[in-house]
């Protein structure tokens, strides 16, 4: 299935949907995704942004954020209870329901994504994915460790935010647990080359903050708190 847009939040899921009081309503109203994000340039100025989700409120699965030249936004998600929930929380002008795969091997990750075909290539780690590496999953869930981070991540990676408001009144944690360099990719949309690898240059525009300007993968927890309503 493709060509399907939503402007909408997500609805109609009972583990999102319910509330209460105090304590046990604030869990239920907060979702985690444990996975990888890498966040891609190319020389054709199309920059992507894949998300492969090892575990969710979803279960696992992968979506992939383009945006072109020309600046559309364009959402690739594997089912249409992901796309809403994906499209509630960022900001697209397109949003398509396609297969997303994924595999990796040896530090290649291979990408297929409705029009999209994508090979990435992993380097070693800097001193800060060494650094990440040492934060314990537990710290990395905690908002206040991400709120905490938040300005020496923006000295070190300019436009990446660890923390701020989504959509439908959403709240957003990042906590990184591991950081690899992009050296080498390739790339197509709709059977056109998208060139080579290239800096995350201008910032992606999905949400409150960007990428990396230096091709990436990162490990990552996120947290969402859903907004009230």
């Amino acid at each position: 299935m493709s060509g399907w847009a939503s402007r909408c939040p997500a609805r109609g899921r009972p583990e999102l949907a319910r509330t209460g009081a105090g304590e046990a309503a604030r869990r239920r109203r907060t979702l985690r995704f444990e996975g990888w994000i890498a966040g891609l340039g190319t020389t054709s100025g199309t920059r992507i942004v894949l998300g492969h989700w090892q575990r969710s409120p979803f279960g696992p699965f992968s979506d992939v954020m383009l945006e072109h030249p020309d600046g559309e936004r364009l959402l690739l998600a594997p089912t249409r209870e992901t796309a809403e929930f994906i499209d509630g929380t960022y900001v697209f002008d397109t949003v398509r329901v396609v297969p997303v795969r994924v595999g990796v091997a040896d530090g290649a990750w291979t990408v297929t994504a409705g029009p999209l075909r994508l090979r990435f290539v992993t380097g070693r780690r800097g001193p800060l994915g060494l650094l990440l590496r040492a934060v314990p999953a537990a710290l990395a869930r905690r908002p206040a460790w991400s709120a905490l981070i938040d300005g020496p991540a923006r000295l070190l990676l300019p436009g990446v935010r660890t923390r701020g408001s989504a959509g439908a009144g959403r709240r957003e944690w990042y906590g990184a647990r591991d950081l690899r360099a992009v050296r080498a990719l390739t790339a197509s949309f709709d059977g056109t080359g998208l060139g080579a690898l290239a800096p995350v240059d201008p910032p992606v525009r999905f949400g409150f903050g960007s990428v990396p300007r230096r091709p990436s993968l990162t490990r990552v927890i996120t947290t969402v708190r859903l907004g009230a309503g």
